[in-house]
This record gives C-alpha cells, structure tokens and sequence, in this order.
C-alpha cells in the first residue's frame, strides 16, 4: 500500500487501462466519489456481483475507453464496493503496492492483508 515513507504508487494494469485518471494507478482525487482506490485482481465470482450490485464492469464501453473486465484483469475498484463484496464472501484479490492508502478509510488494513494476491498462489 501506498504510505509517505515508500514513494509512489505502483502502477499496476495499462491493459485494461485501470484507474479513475485512466492512468494504469489507483491514484485518487477530489472529484473521485467512489473512491476507486482497491487495486484487485477481479474475479467471475466479484463480477457477478458487482453487475447484481448494479455496477456492470463486463460490457465494454467504448466511449468511456472501457473495453470490459473478465477474471484475470486487474482493476482498481471503489474501496466501498470491495467492502460490500467481503462482506458477501467475494472479495477478489487485491494488490496491496498498487492500492492507495485512502483505502483505509473504508477498509481495515487486516482485510486487505488477508486478501492480498500473491503471484504464486494463482
């Protein structure tokens, strides 16, 4: 996770070009309600439900530069809709170098750690 003492963010997916700035980070700002600070590695089981959530992250949206998500890609999702999905015992991965701090405002660091992809694992 990002914090003062470690430098940057990492960046984590240009393809599927990730992040509320579009920019491959989970880099945050004022104008960024949702808070899309959750760098996860998504799964069919988050998919779902995100899209019964309401949040269809599957169809490709051209004219949002949003070619669609399927298992596997990497995305920074909103802090909340990470907590609600742990809640219902999908939460998908996550990356803790590429997840932003602001993550802890909504999250418990545990959860995140607990969750934390690990490259050998998958």
């Amino acid at each position: 996770m990002q914090a003062p003492d470690r430098g940057p963010l990492r960046a984590w997916s240009y393809d599927p070009l990730t992040g509320y700035f579009r920019d491959g980070c989970c880099h945050t700002g004022p104008h960024d309600v949702g808070r899309h600070v959750v760098c996860a590695k998504v799964t069919a089981e988050f998919l779902a439900f995100s899209l019964q959530r309401g949040n269809d992250l599957v169809t490709p949206r051209p004219q949002w530069r949003f070619a669609g998500l399927k298992p596997g890609d990497r995305w920074c999702l909103c802090a909340l809709r990470w907590k609600e999905a742990l809640e219902a015992g999908v939460a998908p991965p996550v990356i803790l170098e590429a997840t932003h701090e602001a993550a802890l405002h909504v999250v418990r660091l545990a959860d995140l750690q607990a969750h934390a992809w690990h490259p050998a694992s998958t």
